[in-house]
């Protein structure tokens, strides 16, 4: 593996830590904020918003990490690059309510530079693809759906097969004791394509 790659997923790693310490903790900002920075070591981007009971936050996931981690589990180069060819974010999604908190990943829609609203795949729909190419394996892809206790939290990647740098927007579906949420995240930009 090249050097710069090696680098970029120690990085990562370190990133990914510090990620769940503030899954877990919290992040600043005010209710209705998407605070995006960038890593200065790795120079990859976040987004967070943290309001109605909601806590998400999306981190760009490079095309290079997505080949490491998965050939690392010994996944053939098919599902690999079904993946790694895509636009990936790390999403950490945690319940700041005073209630349960529940979404579905099929409720979410992405829009692309065509202007039109597009599902996202599912965690579901990757694993039938997956298991029907043999492979019985269930980690990485946020799930599609969850009930969360107050301050529980969970991530995975979201998906969309857009290319590497392009921008979209994410509108995020979520329900607080039955009541309907929703947030559009403005100007998420996919992780760039390896030089």
């Amino acid at each position: 593996m090249p050097k710069q790659t090696l680098r970029n997923v120690g990085s990562l790693r370190r990133a990914g830590a510090a990620l769940s310490l503030l899954a877990v903790f919290g992040a600043a900002g005010g209710a209705d904020d998407v605070v995006s920075t960038t890593d200065p070591d790795t120079g990859l981007k976040n987004w967070r918003f943290e309001g109605d009971g909601l806590a998400i936050e999306l981190v760009q996931v490079p095309p290079d990490f997505i080949r490491a981690s998965y050939a690392r589990r010994g996944l053939p180069v098919s599902i690999i690059e079904a993946v790694a060819t895509r636009c990936v974010f790390g999403t950490i999604v945690r319940n700041v309510a005073l209630a349960p908190l529940s979404y579905r990943v099929a409720d979410w829609r992405y829009t692309a530079a065509d202007g039109r609203e597009h599902a996202i795949k599912t965690k579901s729909e990757w694993l039938r693809e997956w298991r029907d190419m043999g492979v019985r394996f269930s980690w990485s892809i946020l799930a599609d759906d969850s009930t969360f206790a107050v301050g529980d939290w969970i991530q995975g990647f979201t998906t969309m097969p857009e290319p590497h740098g392009s921008r979209l927007a994410l509108k995020v579906v979520w329900s607080v004791e039955g009541k309907h949420h929703e947030k559009i995240l403005q100007d998420l930009e996919c992780a760039p394509a390896p030089d």
